[in-house]
């Protein structure tokens, strides 16, 4: 069974991929349109559907008054999927998070002190201050006021054909 969903915004551009239960629950409180399904079927006692692929939001997501949840990917959103050492983008599996005060030093694992980072620049850091090993930071890592716009990150071929219509407009 295909276990994800495409979540469109309103002006069906892809948000994000979310879990059929959760489009399915969306569906059933009003706030997406289906827009595409699966051939599985789900059941339960009394109903029976086939599992949504890809949905569409009714309503544009408004900047919420929550602070903005601290996460990889939100990090990387942040610093444009960018390493923040070198400035090269990369894919989400090429990056990971730095402490710019690395935790040895009592660097916590915060917004103000985390940075995307490229494994090579990572690695030449170590466990030392961008200053002790002769880096430079291109951004002092700050918290967002809004939640990051992130695209949503899949290489081609692992994008379902029922989406397909719906990926090509990014």
């Amino acid at each position: 069974m295909e276990t994800s969903t495409l979540l469109l915004t309103p002006w069906m551009a892809p948000h994000r991929i979310i879990s059929w239960q959760t489009a399915i629950l969306m569906n059933f409180l009003g706030k997406v349109d289906v827009l595409e399904e699966y051939e599985e079927v789900v059941r339960s006692p009394s109903i029976s559907l086939r599992t949504p692929a890809v949905v569409r939001l009714k309503r544009p997501t408004g900047a919420h008054k929550r602070p903005v949840r601290f996460c990889r990917t939100n990090v990387f959103a942040r610093d444009g999927f960018s390493c923040q050492y070198c400035g090269v983008k990369k894919g989400v599996r090429e990056l990971n998070y730095d402490h710019v005060v690395p935790r040895v030093m009592g660097g916590k694992t915060i917004w103000e002190n985390i940075v995307t980072s490229c494994y090579d620049c990572n690695g030449k850091k170590k466990g030392r201050t961008p200053e002790q090993a002769g880096m430079k930071l291109l951004r002092a890592p700050v918290r967002p006021k809004t939640v990051p716009d992130c695209p949503v990150q899949l290489r081609a071929g692992d994008v379902p054909h029922v989406w397909e219509p719906y990926w090509r407009r990014t």
